[in-house]
């Protein structure tokens, strides 16, 4: 009696042998090809490198971030491009309209001002008033006290953007820090931690600036601690809001597994999941900062004199706005675009790193 052959034996006869010259080791390329995990469009780009495509296509992050980079170069070099310093004083250069070299050919910019008094209008200019007024340009005008107000806008412009940004870099690693805590312990000690936020939030940012200008001079160091003391709770609430969405996703849970400590677990997993909530929640964190201290300084209770920064020009000029309005537009206007140019940037940060916000 012979044996059965095997099922399909017959389709793969003894002779049938393949040899060890037909097999060969397929390329990373072609697995990824037989798996299916190929991209349509050929190279994988990088996730950094289509963030940044994103953000090129949207027009008004692109105008807010060419804003903003034109403002900082002026803020460095612009003091420097006449002769007068942002302190000195001119006697008899009071309150002198703007003019620029070149313009007042065309009869713009040429030193001339209309004077709104009782007995009507009135077309006045000082240059010619003034000793040896020729010699003086004053692009954006000069202020009360004979002062260049185009050097103190870029100085006062120079002022604000170091307060902000150092009040804002303090309030992202403190909100972070607190927030990420408060979140990831959770328990009797998230409720502590909020509730200490609840109480510093109910206290008026003047009462703190009052208490700070008891203990400290008015200067640039109050303003910065006022900015640092209140600002960093916007902070903190995104990232405990991040800290909470992330602590229990599965990556989390496998690095614990294998032993990560709680810092390595915060570090090196959530904070780089969370990264892009946390730019665009400080991109917007900069213009709040610029105008609170615009705010205090109008108030009375910012940078001293004869220091200036861009809320403390506008209280100055807004004294002499029915007389002479010129002195209040160039800091306005540079406040005004700083502020709009920053959000500009942050939305575009914002879509760009997550373009599903946009679609919903």
């Amino acid at each position: 009696m012979t044996n059965p052959k095997p099922l399909g034996a017959e389709q793969f006869p003894e002779e049938a042998v393949i040899p060890p010259e037909e097999f060969r080791f397929i390329s990373p390329e072609e697995a990824l090809f037989l798996s299916g995990l190929t991209q349509t469009s050929g190279e994988r780009e990088s996730a950094l490198r289509n963030i940044i495509k994103r953000l090129r296509k949207n027009k008004g992050a692109m105008a807010g971030l060419f804003c903003i980079l034109l403002i900082v170069i002026m803020a460095i070099i612009g003091p420097l491009l006449n002769d007068f310093r942002y302190d000195q004083q001119i006697t008899g250069n009071e309150s002198m309209a703007p003019r620029i070299p070149g313009f007042e050919k065309l009869g713009i910019f040429d030193g001339r001002e209309k004077l709104h008094t009782s007995t009507g209008v009135r077309e006045i200019n000082q240059y010619a008033r003034a000793e040896k007024g020729d010699q003086y340009y004053y692009w954006f005008g000069s202020d009360t006290l004979g002062r260049d107000i185009f050097t103190r806008t870029w100085e006062g412009t120079r002022i604000s953007l170091f307060v902000a940004l150092v009040a804002v870099l303090v309030d992202v690693f403190i909100g972070i820090l607190y927030g990420f805590t408060s979140a990831y312990f959770g328990g009797k000690v998230d409720i502590v931690m909020q509730r200490i936020i609840e109480i510093v939030h109910g206290i008026p940012t003047l009462v703190i600036v009052t208490l700070l200008i008891m203990l400290l001079h008015p200067g640039i160091l109050s303003v910065t601690l006022t900015i640092m003391l209140t600002g960093w709770i916007g902070m903190s609430r995104m990232a405990r809001a991040q800290m909470l969405k992330l602590k229990n996703r599965e990556y989390v849970l496998a690095a614990r597994t294998l032993g990560a400590s709680n810092l390595q677990v915060i570090f090196q997993e959530i904070l780089p999941n969370s990264f892009g909530q946390l730019l665009v929640m400080s991109m917007f964190s900069i213009p709040s900062a610029i105008f609170t201290e615009a705010f205090l300084a109008f108030i009375g209770i910012g940078i001293p004199v004869p220091l200036a920064s861009l809320g403390s020009l506008i209280s100055e000029a807004f004294r002499s706005l029915t007389s002479h309005p010129y002195m209040i537009v160039s800091p306005v206007l540079v406040l005004a675009v700083l502020m709009l140019s920053f959000n500009l940037l942050a939305d575009g940060l914002r879509d760009a790193l997550d373009p599903s916000v946009k679609e919903r």
